[in-house]
């Protein structure tokens, strides 16, 4: 049979979903629904439903609250199953996956509320999906962000196309949830990852809508592991991605297995590329804990019906194809713990990046000028939507590992000074650690930068620091009450990621030890003048310091730099500046 023109497929959608609701019990439809996909209902509306659902199948739903936004509303999670299992406790037991379906993460893109309710009335009147819910466990969060939803308005995404108003992309706190998985900021992040940690989803699927330019592609599909995680668990992710998009082109769309931003912003000649993205994302945390995470990029410039429609097919997919193969993709998720729990003293990529090379692909856009702006002055691009064009373009999809590291002999060790804090964190993560009494002496290896850069401007309330520096080994004292992070446990790679002062989204790099980086005494200079000539008298100094001169003229002409080449070899100096507080250990202390 062929296939429909976009154009003509696009305007029977409002038509087929408006007329859905005449057979379906309104009670369990959304405002979106009612009015044709043109609006999309206020947060309230997440609780009457909850409660609906679970008044209309009792025995397949469960209505649950499992956080307080800071504005004080009630965060929502609809738990459904025809299995009999509506508890962590008996999806585990049951051996059954639980999928964790989670819409407006940003509430401005809100597609996945809307679609994951017409969605999950379709599943529980056999109209999709059929016996699905008999061989998993579906948690759907509706509004992740739920405060940022009620700031409502018309224009909180200028470049989209509907519902006729929506939420705010950050929370009533400014923050952006979609960069706070790793740091955990957020009471909000704090809420999901214990809801996470509770019900251990198999595959967590993030709802968004893009930004971006104009084309003819409707949505994307990422999925991890695929490029980087778990080397047994990627083939699962590879099935589960590669088998939604097949099921979205089969009906109608024209899916990408790439976030379709310009490698040069506004300039599609320049092409895409890949990556894995650090665990700030949802989708580069999840597998990390060595689980399989989609993100769902819907087409911001297509019309909210279309957008909602084709969401709410990759929900069905997702639904349908993990009830046929969660069985094996969550052996192959044991599998992945056992292996990450034995990484001790192996190899492990904390960044994963796009080679050089690069493929041309077709992909399907418009015809478009590029010209400078009376506006601006600024070289813009305007997109013809009225003529499809097929661009030939770059696409650097050859992911390779770019920063590894080893992984420690036994673990981490984290002074007491910081227990508190850490240890509150790697709660929040269902990371093991324990408490570890005094030792002296102990070998273990430290980590001191030698170039810090802090950044110039905070980023979701945060300095962030990066380092240069090297791991070495040194006999230290630990202290009572530090905490031992063994690398002996399912969820190492997490733990690495958190405390390796490397990684992207590492404590360190979030600002959390800021302070150890930065110099809290000093010499006065006219100390340090007496302090120098009498260093002077050490042929070894005074060879240095002369030859340091010979060598370095910014040196030379700096008055304050040669005093503190003399300071640094001082015993007053702080031995403590610049090293990370937290250390490596191959072996397990008391």
């Amino acid at each position: 049979m062929p296939r429909l023109p976009f154009r003509l497929l696009f305007a029977a959608l409002p038509l087929a979903l408006s007329l859905s609701v005449a057979a379906a019990d309104t009670a369990l439809t959304t405002v979106s629904e009612r009015s044709g996909f043109l609006k999309t209902g206020r947060y309230d509306e997440v609780g009457a439903l909850c409660d609906a659902f679970v008044k209309a199948y009792p025995k397949a739903v469960r209505c649950l609250s499992f956080g307080t936004s800071p504005e004080g509303r009630p965060m929502k999670a609809l738990v459904a199953s025809t299995s009999g299992a509506l508890t962590a406790d008996q999806a585990r037991r049951r051996g059954l996956p639980v999928v964790l379906i989670q819409g407006g993460i940003h509430a401005g893109e809100i597609d996945g509320k809307d679609a994951g309710f017409l969605a999950l009335r379709e599943v529980l009147e056999g109209k999709a999906a059929a016996g699905a819910l008999d061989k998993l466990v579906w948690v759907f969060v509706p509004v992740f962000s739920v405060d940022g939803h009620e700031r409502f308005g018309a224009w909180n995404r200028p470049n989209q196309r509907g519902p006729e108003e929506m939420g705010w992309r950050t929370t009533a706190q400014n923050y952006n949830l979609n960069r706070d998985y790793a740091k955990a900021d957020t009471p909000e992040m704090q809420a999901m990852l214990r809801l996470i940690e509770e019900w251990d989803p198999l595959v967590t699927v993030d709802l968004h809508a893009t930004n971006g330019a104009q084309f003819e592609h409707d949505i994307s599909i990422q999925v991890e592991p695929v490029h980087a995680g778990d080397a047994g668990l990627r083939a699962a992710g590879t099935a589960l991605r590669d088998g939604t998009i097949a099921d979205l082109a089969r009906q109608g769309s024209l899916p990408l297995p790439f976030y379709p931003s310009f490698v040069t912003y506004d300039d599609p000649a320049s092409g895409f590329e890949d990556g894995v993205p650090p665990p700030r994302f949802s989708h580069g945390y999840f597998l990390l804990r060595n689980r399989i995470g989609m993100l769902v990029e819907t087409h911001s410039w297509k019309e909210y019906p279309v957008r909602v429609r084709i969401t709410r097919n990759t929900i069905i997919s997702v639904l349908e194809r993990t009830a046929q193969n969660g069985g094996h993709w969550l052996q192959a998720a044991h599998s992945a713990d056992a292996t990450a729990a034995a990484l001790a003293g192996q190899p492990a990529p904390l960044t994963w990046a796009a080679s050089p090379r690069a493929r041309t692909i077709d992909f399907r856009g418009y015809a478009y000028t590029r010209t400078p702006s009376e506006v601006s002055g600024a070289l813009m691009t305007r997109y013809d939507e009225t003529t499809p064009q097929i661009w030939q373009v770059p696409l650097r999809d050859d992911i390779q590992p770019a920063i590894s590291v080893t992984a420690p002999g036994a673990g981490y060790i984290v002074p007491a000074a910081h227990a508190a804090w850490v240890g509150e964190k790697l709660k929040l993560h269902g990371i093991q650690f324990r408490r570890t009494a005094a030792q002296t002496g102990t070998a273990v290896e430290t980590y001191r930068a030698s170039k810090t850069d802090f950044a110039k401007q905070s980023v979701e309330g945060r300095q962030r620091l990066s380092v240069e520096g090297a791991w070495s080994r040194e006999r230290r004292d630990i202290g009572n009450g530090s905490l031992f992070v063994p690398i002996a446990q399912p969820k190492a790679r997490l733990a690495m990621a958190l405390l390796e002062p490397a990684a992207p989204d590492s404590l360190l790099a979030w600002g959390g030890f800021n302070n150890a980086f930065e110099a809290k005494e000093y010499m006065e200079d006219y100390v340090a003048e007496q302090v120098a000539r009498q260093m002077l008298e050490d042929p070894a100094v005074k060879a240095a310091f002369e030859q340091r001169l010979r060598d370095d003229q910014a040196f030379a002409g700096d008055p304050a730099a040669r005093l503190q080449f003399f300071y640094q070899r001082h015993r007053s100096w702080d031995e403590r500046y610049n090293l990370y507080p937290v250390m490596r250990t191959d072996v397990a202390p008391r």
